[in-house]
Parts: C-alpha cells; sequence; structure tokens
C-alpha cells in the first residue's frame, strides 16, 4: 500500500495535513505502507510523524518511509530519523540537526541530558546562564515527565532543526498520550474546549498532579519563547495553540491528534543575555 505526504511544516496546516495522514491510515490492518514524503518536510517534524506511524505499525502493519526530495532525505538522515526505517545515517557535517529520539517512560535521565546536550548547549542560541540553562532544562524535562506520568504515554519522541538563513531553532517533543483536555477534565470535572484545556495548561502554578506542585514547566517555557520572540505551539485533542510575538491564537482541527505536541520555536539572533532574576545581574541588559 502506497501513501504520499506533502506540505509538512510548522504551520496549522502542516499539522492538519500530519492528522490526515493518521486518520488515512488508522484502521489500516496487516498490510505493507510504503510512505512516501513528497518536497519540504520540516525535520523537527520528524517527532510527530514518528509517534504516527508507530500508532500505525501497531496495527500488524510493516511501515518504510523514503523521501523522494534528496535534500530532505538528506536532513532526515542526518538526524536519524530515516535511519529508524533501514536507511543510512548521514554525518551532519554543519550540525544543523537535533537528533530523532524515541523514548520510554523510564528514560527521563537520558532525555534531560539530550535536552542539555543537543539543544540549550548549542552556541547558537542566545547567550544564556548556568541558571537559565538548567531552568529551562526542568521546564522542558516537566513536558517529559507530564506524558510519561500524566498522559498514560507508552513512548516520547523528539527531533529539532536548526535554520541558520531563517535565525531560528525548532525543537518538538511529542507524546502519545490521553492529551490536556481529557486529563483535565477527568481531574477536575470540567468540560473545557481542547484549545481551553491547553491555555489553562500554561498557566503558572496550574497542574493535573495531586498533592504535588507542578505546572512551571510550560508556563516558563512560554515566558521566555516571549522575551526571545520566539515561537510555542501545542497541538493536543483537535486543539491548536500558538503563542508568538503577535500574541495567542487558538484554533481547533476536525479530527484529533492521538497525542500532544509541543513545539518550541527560539529566535537565534537575539542579542539579549539571559539571568535568573535570583543570580547576580553585571548588566542591566542581561534580563530573564
Amino acid at each position: 500500500m502506497d501513501k504520499k505526504i506533502s506540505g509538512i511544516d510548522n504551520t496549522f496546516q502542516g499539522y492538519k495535513n500530519l492528522i490526515g495522514l493518521y486518520y488515512a491510515l488508522m484502521d489500516v490492518y496487516f498490510e505493507n505502507i510504503e510512505l512516501e514524503i513528497q518536497g519540504w518536510f520540516a525535520a523537527n517534524m520528524g517527532a510527530a510523524l514518528g509517534c504516527i506511524l508507530d500508532k500505525v505499525a501497531g496495527n500488524m502493519n510493516e511501515v518504510k518511509v523514503k523521501a523522494t526530495q534528496t535534500a530532505t532525505a538528506r536532513i532526515l538522515q542526518k538526524n536519524q530519523f530515516l535511519t529508524f526505517y533501514g536507511h543510512a545515517r548521514e554525518h551532519d557535517s554543519y550540525h544543523t540537526t537535533i537528533r530523532f529520539q524515541k523514548l520510554t517512560a523510564d528514560d527521563g535521565r537520558s532525555f534531560k541530558d539530550y535536552v542539555m546536550g543537543e539543544l540549550l548547549e548549542r552556541t547558537e542560541l542566545p547567550e544564556m546562564s548556568a541558571g537559565v540553562k538548567e531552568a529551562m532544562a526542568t521546564g522542558i524535562y516537566e513536558i517529559f515527565v507530564n506524558a510519561q506520568i500524566h498522559s498514560s504515554s507508552s513512548n516520547i519522541y523528539t527531533c529539532g532543526q536548526y535554520f541558520p538563513r531563517k535565525n531560528k531553532i525548532e525543537f518538538t517533543i511529542v507524546d502519545n498520550g490521553i492529551g490536556f483536555q481529557q486529563k483535565i477534565n477527568q481531574r477536575f470535572g470540567s468540560q473545557l474546549s481542547a484549545g481551553q484545556a491547553i491555555k489553562w495548561a500554561i498557566k503558572d502554578g496550574n497542574t493535573t498532579k495531586e498533592i504535588v506542585s507542578g505546572g512551571i514547566g510550560l508556563a516558563l517555557l512560554r515566558e521566555f519563547v516571549e522575551k526571545n520572540k520566539g515561537k510555542m505551539q501545542i497541538i493536543s485533542g483537535n486543539g491548536f495553540y500558538q503563542f508568538s510575538g503577535e500574541g495567542e491564537e487558538i484554533h481547533s482541527f476536525e479530527s484529533p491528534f492521538p497525542g500532544t505536541i509541543v513545539n518550541l520555536q527560539f529566535k537565534t539572533d537575539d542579542p539579549l543575555s539571559y539571568l535568573l532574576s535570583i543570580e547576580n545581574v553585571p548588566n542591566p541588559n542581561e534580563i530573564f
């Protein structure tokens, strides 16, 4: 069975195209599926595609993937996404990729090391103190923990891409759990829409954890994105949330994504240096 996808980027339409792929294949069983990626494919979206293809493979299907555009094939070999589907790895001589990882629920320590080494230690990011890096790593790690414990997720997928000409890094984390809406409504007996649930989840201090405090991770990351003039996107259920310098956007897809996607865009041409407010600030222009 042959299937083609195209137009996969970090936009509402790009996510919609991926969701469409999932629903085209979700009821397919005992098939050999050959997926062809046509044209441009944002490499960080390999995390979302990996989640979908694992769902499809779980129906006793054999899944093969190829990219017809040479540049796309090479970048997906450099970030090791295509190596999961039998392709050779290509050396990333320009260090523009953040490698694709599929993690299980007990890989938390490995994930935090991965975030620090693959993302936060990158020289392309704006200058950050050790305290800010640790706080960012903790915030991203909280996404992992929430997926692991509170969304009933069995796997977490992540990868990213540095776009030198666009002065940005895209970093994506995906889980295959029940999502914000179902978890929050179950916990509080509420009837929030998927978009409302996402907006609730990124408010500082909000959490579905009982007794244990939490909820700081997404709020902290949102604050950094705001200062950095980057972007945060969250897709959970049929909800799409985006925060950027242009404000907030909330939209709905016709069908839900089978999990949650958190995509963080960091601007690399940001001239600011970042420190925590509790740290000694030698220069008033250095803020966080």
